[in-house]
């Protein structure tokens, strides 16, 4: 599919991996819709990159609140070519520690926002997808979702963050089976270390330590680099029911 004029949701597209998602769309010719809950910046970069892109405040996990976001999306723009989700949270707790056990009123939210926020997006964009006419490839729409390389190799006290993740990883292949019929195509990326406003936060001197930790190149991975990736899937199309690990080879110890 090609991203000139094509119509994308992105979850999370306010800032981080969903932001340089944005980006890339628009530089490619792409009209963008950006789904997030902190209006202030979704707004603001609406604003910057101009009539190509809509903001709506978006809880992924509200069936409601999703609907009505598609419903702006197809109204400013005609229809959903593109559904990219970005949107997620990370919480560290151990699954026993000194205080307990884990709260599992944490690890449901985890899982709430990540795994079935996910999938809740993703069914209802592909809802629209569905009605869109096919191109020449037979395609009628593209899903790119995001795990994490802690879906594979999780660390201490990551068990909710590594479920949830793991969960976007398990679903890839059977929800390709399930939209084939339709002409859609889904993919998911497993990001490592990236230099996001969470990591930049943590310092320099952390940033070094964690960048030591990657294989080649030995840096965190810039969110560009997973607009660009997320963009090549949308643009390739035999890519399909696969899950593509962007993290410079790091395996975490």
């Amino acid at each position: 599919m090609k991203i000139s004029n094509a119509v994308a949701v992105v979850t999370g597209g306010a800032s981080g991996l969903g932001e340089a998602t944005v980006r890339n769309f628009v530089e490619g010719g792409a009209k963008v819709a950006i789904f997030d809950m902190n209006a202030a910046k979704g707004e603001q970069l609406a604003a910057e990159l101009g009539r190509s892109v809509v903001f709506r405040k978006v809880d992924v996990t509200d069936e409601a609140a999703v609907r009505a976001g598609l419903d702006a999306a197809v109204g400013a723009f005609g229809r959903v070519d593109v559904n990219v989700n970005c949107a997620g949270i990370g919480m560290a707790m151990k699954t026993m520690g000194k205080e307990g056990p884990h709260d599992l009123g944490v690890y449901r939210k985890v899982l709430e926002i990540n795994l079935i926020g996910t999938f809740n997006v993703l069914r209802l964009a592909a809802e629209r997808m569905a009605a869109n006419e096919p191109n020449e490839d037979g395609e009628r729409g593209v899903i790119v979702n995001t795990a994490s390389v802690a879906a594979f190799d999780g660390q201490k006290g990551q068990v909710a963050y590594s479920a949830s993740k793991g969960g976007i990883v398990g679903m890839t292949l059977p929800v390709a089976r399930d939209l084939a019929f339709y002409g859609i195509r889904i993919c998911t990326i497993a990001p490592g270390l990236f230099l996001t406003p969470l990591f930049e936060a943590l310092g320099e001197k952390v940033v070094e330590q964690l960048s030591a930790q990657v294989t080649f190149p030995r840096r965190l991975g810039r969110p560009a680099e997973y607009g660009a990736l997320a963009r090549h899937i949308v643009e390739s199309p035999y890519l399909n029911g696969e899950t593509i690990r962007l993290d410079g080879a790091i395996r975490l110890p």
